[in-house]
């Protein structure tokens, strides 16, 4: 059918209202009127000024659907390609939208989605022509696809992040010392070198990256340093701490690993930190954002102000460490509506410090996606960096050699 103002009322008031489940709940609470103008427009009326909002509506989780959709498996919307058939964590097959509205992209007559949950059939698959390319290719024998005939490797490089999440609500961590005790207890670069073998950099406890316009470059890279959490945790009263981390390999690759060796940088600054290695099915319903110290892997997003607004302002569904600072909150609001660029830069900067230094995310490392793909396929130059598979847009962009 013809994509009308009609579908787009529809589906952003599914993101509204006191009942809805929606995880961007958080980004259209700013709307506080939306209504159609004629059979090709809408207008949305915000409650305070917005600079950000087009980047709202254009996130993944923002898809236009048809007006009084209610069986979503369909996959019905305005994309470049049709589902013809999908089977739950098994496979998709598409094919291309004769109806496309744009004509300068979607290359491929059909693209077939297979999931492998194992690396080394993802690799075989390649490997012997069953598929074109894969993702999460397996860090330590990355350096070997890419010397197979045939194969090319595909790095982005961006805003991906490995987070361990300290809920403040709950004690210990509703203190601030102890948050910043385990900050300082962990080794990064260590990580990064062994665990993510090079293919990444260290994080600094908050998620903006040098790809973004505001980064703070003013905030100095917080080091590894036991005597520092000695000191915080003597300051709090918790000398000779313990306490638990739940992580499963579903949070991130690597994601145990990484916790054994922090838990040997941790006894280092008197930390007893107790790795428990939970079930990778359920653990996003029954762990992550239940218990008060888990682990998780993020895709950047385009603007500071939607990173920040979806998972570190007060009350957003997936503020995982249920922070609540009151002067970030302030800052939030200010930054949308601030169209001045220099004070717009110093109120992110302001931001980034206070996340850095308040709350109750470790952001370990920023780790590159890494893909491999066959030489038939064409690669753009440059590759989308906020999503894997040239940020989710694979099927538009590239096509066949």
């Amino acid at each position: 059918k013809t994509f009308t103002s009609d579908d787009v009322v529809f589906s952003i008031n599914r993101h509204r209202g006191a009942d809805t489940k929606s995880i961007i709940k958080s980004l259209m609470s700013e709307i506080v009127d939306l209504k159609k103008d004629g059979k090709y427009a809408v207008e949305i009326t915000l409650a305070a000024g917005n600079a950000n909002f087009p980047y709202f509506v254009s996130d993944q989780h923002a898809s236009i659907v048809p007006d009084g959709t209610t069986d979503f498996s369909k996959g019905m919307g305005t994309g470049s390609y049709i589902l013809e058939s999908w089977k739950p964590g098994v496979r998709a097959v598409t094919k291309r939208n004769p109806n496309y509205f744009k004509s300068d992209c979607a290359y491929f007559d059909e693209v077939e989605v297979v999931a492998m949950n194992d690396v080394n059939s993802r690799t075989n698959a390649l490997r012997t022509g069953q598929v074109d390319i894969i993702n999460r290719c397996e860090r330590k024998t990355f350096h070997l696809l890419e010397k197979l005939s045939g194969i090319q490797p595909v790095i982005q490089k961006g805003k991906k992040h490995y987070t361990l999440s300290m809920r403040c609500d709950t004690a210990p961590f509703d203190n601030n010392d102890v948050r910043l005790a385990m900050k300082y207890a962990i080794n990064r670069q260590e990580i990064v070198d062994t665990v993510l073998q090079g293919y990444g950099y260290v994080g600094n406890d908050h998620p903006v990256t040098k790809l973004h316009k505001y980064y703070a470059t003013d905030l100095a890279q917080r080091q590894y340093d036991p005597d520092k959490a000695k000191f915080h945790l003597k300051k709090a009263g918790m000398e000779n701490f313990s306490t638990t981390l739940n992580i499963s390999n579903v949070a991130f690759e690597g994601a145990v690993d990484s916790a054994l060796l922090y838990k040997e940088h941790a006894v280092k600054a008197g930390i007893d930190l107790k790795v428990v290695r939970e079930p990778g099915d359920g653990y996003w319903s029954n762990v992550w954002m239940k218990k008060s110290f888990t682990g998780a892997f993020w895709s950047g997003r385009m603007t500071e102000d939607q990173m920040f607004t979806e998972t570190y302002a007060e009350g957003a569904n997936w503020n995982e460490t249920y922070w609540s600072n009151k002067r970030f909150n302030e800052l939030l609001k200010a930054g949308r509506a601030e169209l001045d660029e220099k004070k717009r830069a110093a109120i992110y900067g302001e931001m980034q410090h206070l996340v850095h230094d308040d709350c109750g995310e470790i952001i370990f490392a920023f780790a590159a996606d890494l893909h491999a793909a066959s030489k038939k396929l064409k690669v753009p130059e440059t590759v989308g960096a906020d999503w894997e598979l040239d940020g989710f847009k694979i099927g538009e962009r590239w096509g066949f050699a």
